[in-house]
């Protein structure tokens, strides 16, 4: 990972490059973002920048033997710490179990979310975590001695995702590290991260991504006429990810477009059959998956009431939510619309507090069956 292959975000790059040439370089830094604004790539380029022997004013040079390292996500003094789900029958219980996945998935993407990476290592309805015994391996790696580099660099990617015990290592390590070590992590939901390390770290925060950057990405990478780049870029509020999945409806937002509007079907012609039969599908996803989608059905919420007003300067719905709107908007009204949002809300909050799947969403669709008529 370049500089240069980074969407937008040009500030931080200058920022990030200009603290390597005074040689002011935080020992522990905090990558914020919201995601797909391209925390992680941005952190990863950084590192190679740190550690490469030729680097230009604006980017690693990429044929000295630290940055030929890079190429393969390979170098000795690069560690990665990152969430997982540990499997005691394959022998994968730390994340260097995982790296014949983790490398050639980084090497596929450069931007992506904990559902990419769960997706990919197959991992079904089980929920990523950074367990406690990855603590071990952390202080292990940084009392090792730097092999070859100027800096050994530990990258964690979702801090948020730590086990308590692993946090309060890491602040020990954050607190009295290791000379020449650098401690990049990324986070998404920088609330979560443990409140010592969050203070005890420099943040980065790494806004949306440019809507001009998003339309030339499009266009290059593409081939999207300006018109329709545009178009795309306004949908995806700044986020690479969400301009990706507008291009083409993903596997995972189709299924989440069809289980919304089966569910306001249901709920409007009171179909119980139909809602338990649902509540049973949408129980077998997993707790990730789910309060992805109630997410995902309050952001629908939104768009159908804004829909109403008649201006796509407001909308942020791909064709296929579009469409569903025409029909679907006139039930959402000022008389319900805050009232099926908080509704949403709460059955996201009970799924994040492990109340049982089948009856939340048995229970959304009852509720939702009187706001719908209203």
């Amino acid at each position: 990972m370049y500089f240069r292959n980074i969407i937008g975000q040009e500030e931080i790059k200058s920022r990030l490059i200009q603290s390597v040439q005074t040689g002011f370089i935080p020992h522990a830094q905090l990558f914020c973002e919201q995601g797909g604004s391209g925390a992680f790539p941005l952190a990863l380029a950084y590192a190679r920048y740190l550690n490469c022997s030729n680097r230009s004013e604006t980017d690693a040079c990429g044929t000295c033997p630290s940055c030929v390292k890079y190429n393969e996500l390979a170098h000795p003094d690069l560690h990665f710490v990152f969430p997982i789900v540990s499997k005691k029958e394959k022998k994968k219980e730390i994340c260097d179990d995982y790296l014949p996945e983790w490398r050639p998935f980084l090497k596929s993407h450069t931007y992506f979310n904990i559902e990419n990476w769960l997706e990919y290592i197959e991992a079904g309805n089980s929920q990523a975590l950074i367990y406690s015994k990855e603590s071990e391996e952390i202080i292990h790696k940084l009392s090792l001695k730097i092999y070859e580099a100027n800096y050994r660099i530990l990258m964690v990617w979702l801090p948020e995702k730590m086990h308590t015990t692993c946090a309060n290592k890491l602040l020990k390590i954050i607190e009295e590290p290791p000379v020449h070590t650098v401690i990049l992590m990324i986070s998404e939901v920088p609330d979560q991260v443990l409140g010592t390390i969050f203070s005890r770290s420099q943040q980065i925060h790494v806004r949306s991504i440019q809507p001009e950057a998003i339309v030339r990405a499009m266009m290059n990478e593409y081939g999207l006429s300006r018109e329709d780049a545009v178009h795309i870029a306004h949908l995806s509020g700044g986020n690479y990810l969400k301009a990706m999945e507008a291009i083409s409806l993903g596997e995972e937002k189709r299924f989440f477009l069809d289980q919304f509007k089966e569910m306001m079907r249901n709920s409007w012609s009171r179909n119980v059959k139909g809602m338990k039969v649902m509540a049973d599908t949408l129980a077998g996803i997993g707790r990730e998956r789910q309060k992805n989608f109630l997410s995902y059905c309050q952001h629908l919420i939104r768009e159908n009431f804004m829909y109403r007003f008649q201006a796509p300067e407001l909308n942020y719905m791909n064709t296929d939510e579009a469409g569903f709107a025409i029909k679907f908007a006139p039930f959402v009204n000022e008389r319900n619309v805050f009232d099926l949002m908080e509704e949403l809300a709460k059955a996201e909050k009970h799924i994040m507090q492990n109340v049982n799947a089948k009856m939340v969403f048995f229970d959304l669709s009852l509720r939702l069956t009187v706001l719908i008529k209203r």
